[in-house]
């Protein structure tokens, strides 16, 4: 199969984004219906969230790839190749696979429901629960795309599910308040599976509220299981029945250690029900464990870090994150945000941290203008596009300083695939 096929996939699948977000399982149940619902036999971890739900399922995968499991992974979105999105033991979908699972797909949804339609995401969801069943994984890690409740990943009866935290983000979708957003999150509890979170407040008491609903027991992070930071990059966990003393944690920023506690508790539910886990299996897979576009760092004269923060919560990690390692070097922002993001709160967040800001815009329609941006952040220049915009934050650092990408994960993408042609 040639690159022509892949690249008339992707052409597909992107088309199918004219019919936005549909909220809504009905769609994708007729869609897996008419491939055989490869779902049903698969053994699943659910995890939703605001912030942190794609690092905890790669910690996850990465813990029980190292116990020896074959292990599927569905996350997003994309940074550069749409193959990130679906991996078996952390190794990405074929171009070729992608190519042929759409077109069988696509076959029999055509087939079975002449003239019906399907969202981007439903059929990517579809493709990734065919692609998991062909390659007989062990356990598949599946993130929500959006909310919960009426997410197209919400057809599946995990064996843990996971909520990470609640925060602001999408009120147009999933509501406008902590416990309306919440409560969509709260809608990948099923009945008596094992769900952990992070949440706290008022988010905490919806998602113990629907947990008690449907008797299924609900593990809190501060309350049933701890960690604490024990250095950089490194945490003690006490857990449900494990504790590890000293764990080192191979990505940046606090808020790892925290979504690092997340998946170890998931990882001892899943012991229960037969994935025994080793702490040297923990300590070797979470040492090495990599995540593209969190706090990533891709270069280190001038250190550069790209991070996909799109919400007021995941920028102020990013803030603490710089304020706590890197207070004395000179910071430069590269910044470009979507049109319905709280940018202003975003770039207030960040202005007290960082010594200029590069404000830009990423290709895509839904990204905001830079100009709107301006007024936010003190020293400030407008560059067309993120190409531009990384360009001049080289030519205005030197070898002690520092780049900070943020603001979209398109942003960081194209940032990502344009960094070896600038540095």
């Amino acid at each position: 199969m040639n690159n022509d096929s892949y690249e008339s996939s992707l052409k597909y699948l992107y088309g199918l984004e004219k019919f936005g977000m549909v909220f809504g399982l009905g769609n994708v149940r007729r869609l897996l219906e008419s491939i055989g619902d490869p779902h049903r036999p698969l053994r699943t971890v659910h995890i939703a969230g605001t912030n942190g739900k794609g690092s905890a399922a790669r910690m996850i995968s990465c813990i029980l790839k190292e116990a020896g499991f074959r292990v599927g992974k569905y996350t997003s979105p994309h940074l550069v190749s749409f193959t990130e999105r679906i991996t078996v033991d952390e190794e990405e979908i074929s171009e070729e696979d992608v190519a042929s699972l759409t077109d069988y797909i696509r076959t029999r949804a055509d087939a079975g429901c002449p003239g019906g339609f399907y969202t981007f995401f439903d059929f990517t969801t579809a493709l990734a629960f065919e692609y998991f069943k062909r390659k007989k994984v062990d356990i598949a890690v599946i993130e929500t795309g959006l909310g919960g409740r009426l997410d197209s990943t919400n057809v599946i009866t995990p064996l843990a599910s996971a909520i990470t935290n609640v925060a602001f983000d999408h009120m147009g979708e999933l509501g406008a308040t902590l416990g309306k957003i919440a409560a969509e999150k709260a809608g990948i509890i099923k009945k008596g599976v094992p769900v952990v979170t992070g949440a706290a407040g008022m988010a905490l008491g919806v998602i113990k509220k629907k947990a008690a609903e449907l008797a299924s027991p609900l593990f809190v992070l501060g309350k049933d299981f701890f960690f604490e930071k024990t250095g950089d990059n490194r945490l003690s966990y006490r857990g449900i029945m494990e504790n590890y003393s000293d764990v080192p944690v191979n990505l940046n920023g606090d808020h790892q250690l925290a979504n690092a506690s997340l998946a170890l508790c998931v990882i001892e539910i899943l012991s229960r029900k037969g994935f025994i886990v080793r702490e040297s299996d923990v300590c070797g897979a979470l040492k090495c464990v990599t995540w593209q576009g969190r706090l990533e760092m891709v270069r280190e004269r001038p250190l550069v870090f790209l991070d996909g923060a799109h919400n007021v919560s995941g920028i102020r990690a990013i803030a603490q994150f710089l304020m706590s390692r890197y207070r004395d070097r000179r910071k430069v922002l590269v910044f470009g945000v979507m049109k319905d993001k709280e940018y202003g709160r975003m770039l207030e967040e960040l202005d007290s941290c960082v010594d200029m800001a590069i404000l830009t815009r990423p290709v895509t329609d839904r990204a905001l203008a830079p100009e709107a941006m301006k007024g936010y952040t003190r020293n400030t220049i407008v560059v067309k596009d993120t190409k531009s915009a990384l360009e001049e934050a080289r030519r205005l650092t030197g070898e002690k300083d520092l780049i900070l990408v943020t603001g979209s994960f398109y942003t960081i993408g194209e940032a990502k695939q344009a960094v070896n042609e600038i540095f």
